[in-house]
């Protein structure tokens, strides 16, 4: 299967791994940034494949993970409204608000329909004028440019029932913040290369110069992922940090002009909670004035959410790369897929799921907390929250 099968062979991969072996002579820490390029990593052990000095760190890159417990509960509310239809993405419906899940809306009465494209939730709009559509538009730079494509026809075509549950991120900020952290132990990055598909390299030169982290791009077969470490650490070894993009057949250093325009003419830059983290500054986008009456919470009017995490939970932590998943007390005890604390549980790319699924078997249960632990306030105390962002 081509570009598929041909990163995935073998012996190219012992060929990448006796190179890094032979230039690494110190310990090396190095974030994965995406929760693919975490389910690459611990589906094929590569963790365990690489010289005892590189440790692997994951990294915050899980669009399902890091939208925040209080968008979920405003989703929740929308949901339940009378004459609303909530459109989303299927991994989005299992990740646990304060209390419930879409799921459970779903089974009280609401009309949540999953979806496979923001498309398809406008067609459902052109189909049921006499009701209001919201489409739950989440994730990174990958799935905004569609999204936005969406808002952008909706307006064309004139249709008003249609509306977007706004949740979108931005890693350039995140990784600044990561870096700006008093316990960051980063000393380079594996980018995600999707991401950078859409908008290019032109944000990293200057966050790897500030910071003097080398960041490769790559892709998400395990010899992209070993390719990327293997630049890293010769970058590493020799003192240097630049940018460099180790999955060419998919990112152009300016990245998708036609995206970055949908982009620049339905959103704008705006701070944004990550759940686990954090605000961080500038690290969002959200509909841009022209196209504000598409905003479901203007629409809405989802005030006065009061969000509490479980407090057996670590995803925060998790999320930070301050933790492996199976060091949380809760993993594969109290909080399993069945019944996940935490979305990096429940998502398809959430590091949890990863350790549960791939290495559960070899890590054993943690202790187990009792589970009359009671929740806390969510979240804003974690370490990148406490770092100022410039």
């Amino acid at each position: 299967m081509k570009y598929i099968e041909e990163f995935q062979d073998p012996a190219l991969a012992r060929r990448l791994l006796d190179d890094i072996r032979a230039t690494v002579t110190r310990p090396w820490a190095l974030m994965e940034v995406c929760g693919g390029q975490t389910h690459t990593i611990i589906r094929h052990g590569i963790d365990q494949l690489l010289p005892d000095e590189v440790e692997l760190i994951h990294g915050p890159g899980c669009p399902v993970c890091v939208t925040p417990l209080e968008v979920i509960d405003k989703a929740l509310e929308i949901a339940s409204r009378p004459g609303v239809i909530f459109c989303s993405f299927g991994d989005m419906l299992r990740v646990p608000g304060t209390g419930r899940d879409l799921f459970q809306v779903r089974g009280e009465g609401g009309d949540v329909r999953v979806v496979y494209s923001p498309l398809d939730a406008l067609k459902t709009a052109r189909q049921n004028p006499d009701r209001e559509v919201v489409f739950f538009g989440i994730g990174f730079e990958t799935t905004a440019p569609p999204n936005a494509m969406a808002v952008y026809q909706a307006r064309k075509l004139g249709i008003t029932n249609f509306s977007l549950l706004v949740s979108h991120v931005r890693v350039p900020p995140a990784i600044e913040a990561i870096m700006r952290s008093p316990s960051c132990r980063v000393q380079g990055f594996l980018a995600a290369g999707h991401v950078c598909s859409v908008m290019g390299t032109a944000e990293y030169p200057e966050l790897a110069d500030r910071h003097r982290v080398p960041i490769v791009v790559t892709g998400f077969e395990p010899l992209d992922i070993l390719e990327g470490v293997r630049r890293a650490v010769r970058q590493l070894e020799r003192g240097e940090h630049t940018v460099e993009n180790a999955y060419p057949r998919a990112v152009r250093p300016e990245g998708n002009p036609a995206a970055l325009a949908m982009l620049a003419d339905v959103f704008e830059v705006t701070d944004r909670a990550w759940r686990g983290i954090g605000t961080i500054p500038d690290s969002g986008w959200r509909l841009s004035e022209r196209f504000r009456e598409y905003d479901a919470e203007h629409r809405f009017r989802v005030t006065g959410i009061t969000t509490r995490e479980p407090a057996a939970c670590r995803s925060g932590e998790v999320l930070q790369g301050l933790i492996k998943p199976h060091e949380c007390e809760a993993f594969g005890t109290l909080c399993t897929p069945r019944s996940p604390l935490g979305a990096t549980m429940v998502s398809s790319e959430g590091a949890c799921a990863a350790y549960y699924l791939y290495r559960r078997l070899d890590l054993g249960p943690g202790p187990a907390r009792p589970a009359t632990t009671p929740d806390r306030p969510t979240v804003p105390t974690a370490p990148l929250e406490a770092s100022p962002v410039a």
